[in-house]
């Protein structure tokens, strides 16, 4: 209870940070009994019903943002398949989200009830609402910060649906908030309720384990694997910690130096990538099917070092013909030459390996096969 306040408050003062421990050890009881909590506090200022904002984030918000999350983030998997791993991870951060948006708006409600502050104070609470939303998808999903935005810009459609139906769906609410439905509800849908929960204790309690291993000071591939949690929540400055713990653990660990060089190639720490991938290629050139090579390759690219990308790039698509991404690098370093019509021949090839990507990995791969129509489009317009 304590630690779920905690995390709670905590929001205010570093939400990316509080929302990723939400994710590893709130309760979901715990966020929506904070909706509900808020929700009978401003309910004495504000016409709303007590169970309308729980049952509306639940019912509307949260399905909505996750599947604008799996269409504009591009998240593997089927909609179905998302929604059973990740809808209660992303209600409680909703709740959580929710709550601590809203709570100042119903202290101040209490405290100074004058309507003309009480609409900016309102407008306040829904924009910081939205802020934290920024941080809870790009948490729970992983999603590149434009994706996140995208989501939350949009995530205000399946309320204005809610909205066009109010009449039908506040009679359902009202339903719906009965105790005698909540509890025939519970009775009916208990097995299905358990297993969206699942989702979210089968996150926590790997990161559990995985934090009781990392105890060890010899256990390097906890380290490992936290770092990776990190780095797909987007919390580099952990990631990297972790990582480096790593690797001062068992300095052979190629993959964690592998993940330390992508990180500083994304951060344009140039010098300090070229030394991991460096530490890489003595170890294990072929580590991770050969994408130091890519990586490397971009890296060149960046310092427009055009003719070393070329060799490093040429090298991979011997081993690897059929990657997008490798071959759209590779059409850069190309084009960086001066070498326009095999650059064009490279993008083409993109297109076609995208197009023929097995469907796990087609989502991914549409992200090469834009850019290399948009690179030939900018290749004829400069011809």
């Amino acid at each position: 209870m304590l630690e779920n306040l905690r995390l709670l408050l905590r929001l205010f003062s570093a939400p990316a940070a509080a929302m990723s421990d939400i994710l590893d050890r709130a309760s979901l009881l715990f966020s929506l009994t904070a909706v509900f909590c808020v929700s009978l506090l401003l309910r004495t200022r504000f016409d709303i019903g007590f169970f309308t904002p729980l049952l509306l984030l639940a019912a509307a918000y949260a399905p909505g943002v996750l599947i604008l999350s799996v269409l504009l983030a591009r998240i593997a998997g089927g909609v179905g398949e998302v929604f059973r791993r990740d809808y209660a991870p992303l209600l409680t951060c909703i709740g959580m989200a929710w709550s601590a948006a809203f709570l100042p708006l119903a202290v101040a409600a209490r405290l100074y009830p004058v309507p003309g502050f009480l609409v900016y104070a309102a407008a306040a609470a829904s924009l910081y609402f939205l802020i934290l939303m920024f941080f809870a998808v790009r948490t729970v999903f992983g999603a590149e910060n434009g994706a996140a935005a995208g989501v939350v810009g949009l995530s205000w459609l399946p309320l204005l649906g809610v909205f066009y139906l109010w009449g039908p769906v506040r009679y359902l609410l009202g339903w719906v908030a009965s105790p005698f439905v909540l509890i025939l509800l519970y009775f009916y849908l208990r097995n299905e309720a358990a297993g969206l929960g699942a989702g979210l204790r089968t996150r926590q309690n790997f990161r559990r384990m995985l934090d009781a291993a990392a105890i060890n000071p010899h256990d390097g591939e906890a380290q490992y694997q936290l770092g990776l949690i990190y780095q797909q929540r987007r919390q580099y400055t952990e990631a990297i910690r972790r990582f480096q713990a790593a690797v001062a653990i068992d300095p052979s660990q190629t993959d964690a130096h592998f993940q330390l060089g992508c990180i500083a190639r994304r951060q344009d720490r140039l010098k300090d990538a070229l030394a991991e991938f460096q530490i890489v290629l003595d170890q294990d050139e072929k580590h991770h099917q050969s994408e130091v090579l890519r990586e490397l390759g971009a890296l060149y690219n960046s310092a427009r070092q055009y003719e070393d990308a070329r060799q490093e790039l040429e090298r991979y698509i011997e081993r690897r013909p059929y990657d997008p991404e490798g071959l759209c690098y590779y059409g850069r370093s190309l084009e960086g030459l001066g070498k326009v019509p095999e650059a064009r021949d490279m993008y083409a090839r993109a297109i076609e390996a995208a197009r023929m990507a097995p469907p796990y990995l087609r989502r991914s791969a549409a992200k090469w096969s834009r850019l290399a129509q948009k690179e030939i489009r900018n290749l004829s317009v400069a011809g």
